[in-house]
């Protein structure tokens, strides 16, 4: 481009953009494009790339984010689902070391990603937690820097016994180091949506997944208002032995899930399956 010529996140240029194109954000994509170039800088210095290292991003856009992790050295493979903004990305990607996947991240074999990879990503609000959970559940990531709604980023971040509190962050914790590092506004983004982002990092533990830990933890939370003991029964925990883990654990028969932590579930797993259940 040339230097009159203003950046892609620029609010001229991506109105410019979707008016050539013949586009506008899609609600059903969640859709809502960054337009503050500080911000965007704050994002690609958080995530430390390294030349030649490999990135994968979800939802690119309109390019925006991808151009800047290319033209920070990055080796990045950018999926959209949206194929209408597959000929933008051509435009505004041309020369870069870009791979654009169409196809939808939630069927994305994340377990076949080159181990030590970063993920860094703009998440469309409407996948953010499914996805996140499929891609920790791969560990196939180093680092996770990944924008979300400031209500996600509260579930990453919760402690137990809050209403954020639940799987989410559970999830998120045994996979890696929760940190939040800052609020983004409406006005960051264009269109505006009706609520603050959060950039978050994850920095990851290298841990392989637990089905069985998780399994107990989804039973936990089943019914929030329910006691933890009800809701393992539920869940087909035999009544008698779920209380003599609750017992061993030292923990009132009438505790709810929500007031556990991490290790305390990790406990429990061990005392009601045994140390390889």
């Amino acid at each position: 481009m040339e230097p009159s010529t203003p950046p892609l996140y620029a609010p001229r240029t991506v109105r410019a953009l979707l008016e050539r194109y013949g586009l506008r954000a899609d609600k059903r994509f969640g859709q809502n494009f960054l337009v503050d170039g500080n911000l965007l800088g704050v994002i690609v210095r958080t995530a430390q790339v390294r030349p030649g290292e490999r990135v994968y991003e979800v939802g690119p856009g309109l390019g925006t984010l991808t151009r800047a992790l290319a033209e920070a050295g990055a080796k990045v493979t950018a999926i959209e689902k949206d194929q209408r903004l597959l000929p933008v990305l051509e435009e505004t990607l041309a020369g870069l070391n870009v791979t654009v996947v169409p196809g939808d991240a939630l069927a994305y074999p994340w377990d076949e990603v080159p181990p030590d990879s970063l993920f860094v990503a703009n998440l469309p609000y409407n996948i953010s937690t499914p996805l996140l959970t499929a891609v920790l559940r791969a560990n196939r990531f180093r680092r996770l820097v990944v924008l979300v709604q400031k209500e996600v980023a509260d579930r990453l971040a919760a402690r137990p016994a809050t209403e954020a509190y639940g799987l989410l962050t559970l999830r998120a914790q045994y996979h890696a180091r929760v940190e939040r590092v800052r609020d983004f506004p409406p006005q960051a983004f264009y269109p505006q949506p009706n609520v603050t982002s959060t950039l978050v990092r994850l920095e990851s533990k290298g841990v392989p997944d637990d089905p069985a830990l998780f399994r107990l933890v989804e039973a936990a939370f089943a019914q929030r208002r329910k006691t933890l003991r009800k809701n393992l029964e539920a869940a087909g925990y035999a009544r008698e032995r779920v209380l003599a883990a609750l017992s061993a654990l030292g923990l009132d028969p009438r505790v709810r899930g929500e007031a556990l932590d991490l290790e305390a579930f990790q406990r429990l797993k061990a005392a009601l399956l045994g140390p390889t259940g």
